[in-house]
């Protein structure tokens, strides 16, 4: 975890790869509880619990720490109509990723929670909003959805963004220092897309020009947009 700046430079040289280990997770006020819900297991409220969250917020991060926990399976939520459901909970514990409208199978969503409730099996969903917010047509999984517990995680706060920006430089193996970071984290949105677009076009643009990165680089890059 990356909390504090160092007096000068940061340089972090970790594989270009994101890590979705557990000591590799940031924490802040964002993602307290669900954190927090994550560390309780298996003293959940519900065996069925959803994190729900805007794009890059640590879902999938989360949810790949849980199931190194839980010894869960991962599937795509866009390939429950593929799977055979009744081995989806061989292990007792099941990771249902990316839930979202495009392209849902509802009876195969239907069929997984009956599953998950009869065989006690834990079951961790991702998605962006709240599944209660689903169009779906089958009455009785609408009720089931509406009936699950969420987390949500929500927009970094000001520290949260700036160590995210240097673990995002670090994945790429990128050295930055504290003023390129606050120059950044000043002229984009708080959010995590942002972010990660801002240390990939840092690190593209140096690559071009053969260039450090830098705040110089960075001015040159953002300094169109507002404080």
């Amino acid at each position: 975890m990356v909390s504090s700046f160092g007096p000068r430079q940061l340089v972090l040289a970790l594989d270009h790869a994101v890590s979705y280990a557990r000591e590799d997770f940031l924490p802040g006020p964002s993602n307290t509880a669900a954190l927090a819900l994550i560390e309780r297991w298996p003293d959940w409220p519900n065996r069925v619990m959803v994190l729900t969250g805007p794009e890059g917020a640590g879902k999938s991060h989360l949810a790949t720490i849980w199931a190194e926990m839980a010894g869960a399976r991962v599937l795509s939520a866009k390939l429950l109509g593929e799977t055979d459901l009744p081995s989806a909970f061989v292990t007792g514990a099941l990771v249902l990723e990316d839930l979202e409208p495009t392209g849902l199978d509802e009876r195969a969503l239907f069929h997984l929670l009956n599953l998950a409730r009869e065989e006690g099996a834990y079951l961790l969903i991702t998605a962006r909003t709240a599944p209660a917010a689903l169009p779906v047509a089958i009455r009785d999984l609408a009720s089931r959805l509406r009936a699950l517990p969420v987390v949500t995680l929500t927009a970094p706060d000001d520290t949260l963004l700036r160590s995210l920006i240097v673990k995002l430089a670090a994945d790429r193996q990128l050295s930055v220092d504290e003023p390129l970071v606050n120059y950044v984290a000043m002229r984009i949105e708080r959010s995590f897309v942002a972010a990660r677009a801002a240390v990939a076009r840092l690190d593209e643009e140096a690559m071009r020009q053969h260039r450090p990165v830098t705040r110089a680089l960075a001015a040159e890059l953002f300094r169109e947009l507002p404080v």
